[in-house]
This record gives C-alpha cells, sequence and structure tokens, in this order.
C-alpha cells in the first residue's frame, strides 16, 4: 500500500474516492492558500501513519471545480474523510497533527 499523498481530478474522483472499499481522506487545497502550505507536509506525515488503513488524496480547488462544489468545500485547506463512497465527516482551516489523528482515529478501525 502507497503511503503517500496522491494527487487526482475531478475525473479521477469517481474511480479513486468514491468506488473504493478502503476509507479515503481528501485534502482540498490551493497555491495560492498559505494555509495550506502549512497542512501539506501533515498531510504526508498523516500518510505514512495511516497508510495501511487509509488513503489521502489531494484535490486542488481551482482546477477541480466538480468536486467542490458537489461537497461544498467553501474554504480551504479542507478535509472529508470518505467511507464506502460516502462523505462521513468534514474539517476546513488549519487544524494540527493531534486534531487530525483523533479525526480519522474515531472513524477508521484500529490496527491489530
Amino acid at each position: 500500500m502507497s503511503s503517500s499523498v496522491v494527487v487526482i481530478s475531478d475525473s479521477e474522483f469517481e474511480t479513486t474516492v468514491l468506488q473504493t472499499d478502503q476509507p479515503v481522506l481528501v485534502y482540498f487545497w490551493a497555491p495560492w492558500c498559505g494555509p495550506c502550505r502549512l497542512m501539506s507536509p501533515m498531510m504526508e506525515s498523516v500518510a505514512s501513519q495511516y497508510g495501511d488503513r487509509l488513503k489521502i488524496v489531494k484535490m486542488e480547488v481551482d482546477a477541480n471545480p466538480e468536486a467542490v462544489a458537489r461537497y461544498k468545500v467553501e474554504g480551504v485547506p479542507a478535509l472529508i474523510l470518505f467511507r464506502e463512497g460516502q462523505p462521513v465527516e468534514a474539517i476546513e482551516g488549519v487544524v494540527n497533527k493531534q486534531r487530525i489523528e483523533g479525526f480519522l482515529d474515531a472513524h477508521l478501525p484500529q490496527p491489530a
């Protein structure tokens, strides 16, 4: 299992996020977003930590308006956790790694 963040586009959203058995954390960001620059290294760290239980994908909001509109992403950075093709919970704005870990731990099975 890859333990890095995968960049996707609107055209890949259906197969990569909605049609997978694995939980997926979608990280919405923008190159002009200062707070996103703080979150990106954290997302790589979380991908390494949770890579066996979770897929993390990154979507640029300006280049991917379909997913942004469909899931009502109003600010960046934003995180939406999907399970079985459905959004489970979302966070908008900068959060620390502990908050992301708590968010994921509440929704993912614990490792054996």
